[in-house]
């Protein structure tokens, strides 16, 4: 019961000026990032080579050739790098800027 009070009181409190100044700034750095990584993925899905087999053996399934099995160093393998890379950043950035707006916005009400 004692936390919870610890919590409330918190609430409470006025703005620091830190926070009302610090909070509009981080959500704009925030939003040009994420703009930016998803320009890098269009870039990068453009970049791309479309393959209208799907890249498997229609058979059996799979693809065993040496380019197969080594994709990971060759353009194609570096671009789908990009594209997980910056869809992991997008979603980061988003959760931190809804997360630091809830906490914003509960200061201020």
């Amino acid at each position: 019961m004692k936390f919870l009070n610890l919590l409330l009181d918190d609430v409470a409190k006025p703005i620091p000026d830190w926070i009302s100044k610090s909070f509009p700034i981080i959500q704009t750095i925030l939003i040009i990032i994420v703009a930016i990584a998803a320009v890098a993925i269009i870039v990068a899905s453009l970049m791309t080579k479309s393959n209208p087999d799907g890249g498997n053996n229609a058979i059996t399934g799979t693809n065993d050739s040496y380019y197969m099995q080594h994709k990971g160093g060759n353009r194609e393998g570096r671009l789908k790098k990009i594209v997980v890379a910056c869809a992991i950043v997008i979603f980061v950035a988003t959760l931190i800027y809804f997360i630091s707006f809830g906490i914003y916005v509960g200061f201020t009400q």
